[in-house]
């Protein structure tokens, strides 16, 4: 048998700051093979990337598939002297498990692993096949990990029926809501042109400062819609704003802003990239003058989607109900995780723990709330495997 919270230890004790994953990934891989699980080690490249080590593991034969996803890189744990315990010291103190990526998200890999380990105790035959799929690139770039490694799979014949994420979804208390989709996200640049010239002669200078803030005001003044039906309204943000510019007497030739929306289902990438050009250019009519501007996209786009399946949802939902009492809201607010990429395979959901320590100096998860946690899994995997 697996314990949850020992093995959530043991990962942490494993530094795997993105991405080197490795380490951790050694941890998983022989708590996994202990238990009868078939393992790979796939490691994926891109030119101008890191390359990735990442996991598949698998056991069954049946037509169902389920996987469990989820990563097992972390963030970097900032300034050590900081913490109340090392970061990678997996310390216990008064039933907490202190250590970088206790939330997110190694003990719900844990948790998932000692679900299995249980589930394949009394139901060796279960009639299905079960996987996991971990990478060690969601906090970095997200580009060797979890896309490739579901497309490597399904090069080897995988057909997955259904995926649970284990990011930490839940807001007060574990199990008080599951994520049933995700808002898309969408990044651009918006840079102006001017003329670069002396501080104390603009009118030899022209100044694209000003132009860029009465752009960015006529982007930002209206809202981008008041949400749907299962959605929250979308967002737009300003994140950064810079000209590069370090002299004190020096007016610069350029101004920039980046932009970050989480959009609904109302939007997509090419939709809303139409608008925040037709914003644009309406502010920049309102000037009454030429402005030379451009609109650049990010990094990592990503499309809103919403799970249909009813079977998968209230599997889970009848799982955090029989566990802690009381039936979770379905949610699909948040940022984006991993499912963004799972969706194109088969559909997905997600529940984790509380994600009040995530990214924090002092990340924590109470050993009570990982053992409920791979309860909830395990009654999934009772009801899922019944239910197919």
């Amino acid at each position: 048998m697996i314990e949850a919270a020992d093995l959530a230890g043991a990962l942490i004790r494993a530094p795997s700051v993105t991405p080197e994953a490795g380490p951790a990934l050694d941890v998983l891989e022989e708590a996994l093979r202990g238990i009868g699980f078939e393992v790979h080690r796939p490691v994926f490249s891109e030119p101008g990337t890191p390359d990735v080590e990442n996991l598949f593991a698998a056991i069954g034969t049946g037509e169902y598939h389920l996987a469990f996803a989820g990563h097992v890189d972390v963030v970097p744990p900032g300034e050590e002297a900081a913490w109340r315990h090392p970061p990678f010291s997996g310390a216990l103190e008064d039933g907490v498990l202190y250590g970088r990526g206790a939330v997110d998200m190694k003990s719900a890999i844990a948790a998932m692993a000692g679900a299995a380990s249980r589930f394949l105790a009394r139901r060796p035959q279960f009639g299905g096949r079960l996987s996991f799929l971990v990478t060690g690139d969601e906090e970095g770039p997200s580009v060797n990990g979890t896309k490739k490694l579901l497309a490597w799979a399904a090069g080897r014949g995988e057909r997955f029926s259904a995926a649970l994420v284990g990011e930490p979804t839940s807001a007060g208390r574990v199990g008080d809501q599951i994520k049933v989709g995700r808002r898309g996200s969408f990044s651009v640049t918006l840079a102006v042109s001017g003329r670069q010239g002396h501080a104390a002669y603009p009118h030899l200078a022209d100044n694209p400062v000003p132009l860029l803030m009465a752009l960015l005001a006529g982007l930002v003044s209206e809202p981008l819609d008041t949400g749907s039906e299962r959605f929250e309204p979308s967002t737009l943000q300003i994140v950064d704003v810079s000209t590069g510019n370090e002299a004190w007497n020096v007016i610069p030739g350029s101004a920039r802003a980046r932009l970050n929306s989480r959009f609904n289902d109302m939007w997509t990438r090419d939709t809303l990239r139409a608008e925040f050009e037709r914003r644009i250019a309406a502010a920049a009519t309102a000037l009454g003058r030429d402005i030379e501007w451009r609109l650049e996209e990010g990094p990592a786009p990503s499309e809103s989607f919403l799970t249909r399946e009813e079977t998968l949802i209230a599997s889970l939902s009848d799982a955090v109900a029989a566990i802690t009492g009381a039936r979770p809201a379905l949610s699909t607010g948040g940022g984006t995780s991993d499912a963004r990429f799972i969706k194109d395979y088969c559909p997905v959901v997600e529940l984790g723990l509380v994600g009040r320590t995530m990214h924090q100096t002092d990340e924590r998860a109470p050993v009570s709330e990982i053992g409920e946690l791979a309860r909830i899994y395990e009654a999934f995997l009772d009801r899922i495997f019944k239910a197919a």
